[in-house]
């Protein structure tokens, strides 16, 4: 399977829950980077380069379908499970300060961990993402009852295989409005397909998630006393703006950022803007940062 180099060496890590392979790029203030169902650690190579320049950028390949190695059969991956996970995962790195950036799912687990393992957590940033009562959006939602029946599962993604059938709007057409490079498409799918191990992650996962763990986390973001920003798109067809500014009006310190001419994966389809949004939040002094944020967030609820 064909990895991108630009997020750093491989390397992997034993936590409670099983091994976990990541990548790691640069020095400096630690900026773990979040990913979402079925894609890895590859869709933030075109972000995390330009971040690296100033910053420690760490990249997991958190078990949601296109990891490589299986977590442990046992393994706890409900969502307060899978926020468990990346808080153990920051832990065994001593990682402390850390940003957090977080993409479609994982934006969902890094409200959860922001708000019940907050400990290691200094800033967030959140591109689109599930959010509220969009958990997931309402088009992904068959994939949860489907989860119910593996082989069911197995059997309505078969097409993905195919990849004219990638660019559907219930597949991954209405999260980048530009097609992705066949190698990584076929690096988020390969292990879904060729690994029953894998694959069994997957269904865990799915089997979990439920609206009611990011309305519980909108009810106490407001106690996130860290800077945040939402680098949001402005034609999120997934993810609707107005959770990006309802996010904005909870979070006491946030600004919101909207991004054009992108859908959910911002780092696909706008990494330059994006690199240099998140460049210029972390390199604001915590002073400053926190008094602006807080004036742009008002201002944005307004």
């Amino acid at each position: 399977m064909s990895r991108s180099n630009d997020l750093g060496p491989s390397k992997e890590i034993r936590l409670p829950q099983g091994v976990v392979r990541y990548r790691e790029r640069g020095t400096g203030r630690p900026v773990v980077f979040l990913h979402g169902l079925l894609v890895n650690g590859d869709l933030w190579r075109q972000v995390v380069p330009a971040v690296a320049a100033d910053h420690r950028c760490i990249t997991p390949d958190l078990p949601l379908g296109s990891h490589e190695v299986p977590l442990d059969p046992d393994a706890d991956l409900s969502v307060p499970g899978l926020a468990r996970l990346i808080a153990d995962f920051l832990e065994a790195l001593r990682l402390r300060d850390v940003v957090l950036v977080a993409n479609d799912t994982g934006g969902a687990l890094a409200q959860v961990v922001v708000t019940e393992h907050p400990e290691r957590i200094g800033a967030l940033v959140l591109t689109p993402c599930d959010a509220f009562d969009g958990f997931p959006p309402a088009i992904f939602r068959p994939l949860l009852w489907l989860a119910r029946v593996p082989f069911l599962l197995r059997a309505f993604t078969r097409p993905l295989a195919v990849p004219a059938l990638r660019r559907l709007p219930f597949a991954y057409g209405w999260l980048s409005k530009r097609p992705i490079e066949r190698r990584y498409m076929d690096g988020f799918l390969e292990p879904f397909f060729a690994n029953p191990a894998v694959f069994r992650d997957c269904v865990k996962v799915l089997r979990g998630v439920a609206p009611a763990y990011t309305l519980r986390a909108a009810r106490k973001l407001a106690r996130f006393e860290g800077p945040a920003l939402l680098a949001w798109a402005a034609e999120d067809r997934l993810f609707p703006p107005a959770h990006a500014r309802r996010l904005a009006a909870i979070l006491p310190h946030a600004r919101l950022e909207m991004i054009d001419d992108s859908y959910t994966f911002v780092s696909e389809d706008q990494p330059e803007r994006l690199a240099r949004l998140i460049g210029g939040f972390l390199a604001e002094p915590a002073g400053v940062a926190t008094a602006a944020l807080d004036q742009s967030s008002r201002a944005t609820s307004r």
